[in-house]
């Protein structure tokens, strides 16, 4: 089989990105929660500037796909939703920080 050209390893990268992931507001909610153990939807809504319904439909999508854990509770009469990220979420998201930082290493100029 013949090497791979420049260019074709310099765009695997950008192929093998988690689509799921890579959508902007789904990417700010599993970078915040990389970050911290648990935020509430609240802090979520405020920290991403989202509405309610944007924030849900993202949050239930990575929910569906095992990245987030999602538990529910009451804080006095108030109830509460708090998010975590799970193992295969990390996992994940370690993974497209791996294919970011790799695709810009492909983009950089070689010293001479």
């Amino acid at each position: 089989m013949a090497a791979k050209s420049g260019a074709l390893r310099m765009i695997e990268p950008a192929i093998n990105l988690d689509q799921l992931i890579h959508e902007r507001v789904r990417l700010g909610i599993v970078s915040a929660l990389a970050a911290t153990k648990t935020l509430t939807f609240g802090e979520l809504k405020e920290i991403l500037e989202l509405t309610d319904g944007n924030l849900s439909i993202h949050a239930r999508k990575l929910e569906d796909a095992g990245y987030v854990s999602c538990r529910k509770y009451f804080e006095g009469r108030r109830p509460q939703t708090a998010y975590e990220l799970s193992p295969a979420g990390r996992k994940a998201f370690e993974k497209y920080v791996n294919h970011m930082e790799a695709l810009i290493q492909a983009m950089k100029p070689k010293g001479k």
